[in-house]
């Protein structure tokens, strides 16, 4: 069993086959997936996915990257997507210098105004964080109230662990799986059990074996896999953990 917190499922590479790919994976054992949206259009079709199938929910939000397509309407309809039933977090947000470093004051703003909606509707977010690690956890510790998770976390082991020492969750995914995952096995080594989440940010990041191919969430077994070998547990205890975590955060019953 399980839960995928992090699969964009609204995703053009899915058009072909969204709905029979997604029923495969409840087959093979999925049973809980969490689809970010990345603008207002994504989100929107992240909530009308979660509509369709019950184990499929919808997180809202404005990513970094599509700043420059942020205007007050786009705002609005997050706002307004926020309130359904079925959207349980704000994401994907944060901040990314990776394609652009010079709108750094503009993406601090739209960060910051999309965490204000998260603390206003109760819940919590999903953060995308590339090359602007301290501008992150700096805005992020200017609310003490906040709940959620780091996905793809990609920061220091000392960053992780003042996040972790102020509550929040970190996501692993298929990098873990890397030859080059150092960092990221190190983070993981300090992870306690009660914080990580898994995820495959589908279709992105195909964990070893099936990396330079299409992901989706039947691949979470990879990731289960090296977590259970680094944690020395087995993969059924990191299932069972991972998904009473992801539960718990996203307060889906």
């Amino acid at each position: 069993m399980y839960f995928d917190t992090h699969a964009h499922y609204d995703d053009k590479a899915f058009d072909a086959d969204r709905e029979t790919l997604l029923l495969a994976c409840w087959d093979a054992g999925v049973e809980l997936i969490i689809d970010p949206g990345c603008e207002a259009g994504s989100s929107r079709a992240a909530i009308e996915l979660a509509e369709k199938l019950d184990f499929v929910y919808a997180a809202v939000g404005i990513h970094p990257e599509e700043l420059a397509s942020c205007d007050e309407d786009s705002l609005l309809e997050i706002r307004n997507l926020a309130e359904h039933p079925k959207c349980v977090a704000i994401g994907e947000i944060g901040l990314d210098y990776y394609w652009d470093d010079t709108h750094k004051a503009e993406q601090k703003q739209l960060f910051r105004w999309q965490i204000e909606l998260a603390l206003e509707t109760g819940k919590p977010v999903i953060v995308h964080d590339r090359e602007a690690h301290g501008d992150c956890l700096e805005i992020v510790k200017d609310y003490p109230g906040l709940q959620g998770v780091f996905h793809c976390y990609s920061g220091s082991a000392e960053m992780a662990k003042e996040l972790l020492k102020r509550g929040w969750y970190l996501g692993f995914d298929g990098p873990v799986t890397y030859k080059n995952a150092r960092k990221t096995i190190e983070v993981l080594e300090i992870c306690p059990l009660d914080r990580m989440l898994i995820e495959t940010d589908s279709p992105y990041l195909s964990p070893v074996p099936m990396r330079g191919k299409r992901n989706d969430s039947r691949n979470l077994c990879y990731v289960v896999e090296k977590i259970a070998e680094v944690k020395g547990i087995s993969t059924e205890e990191v299932e069972k953990i991972t998904m009473e975590n992801g539960k718990r955060l996203f307060r889906i019953e």
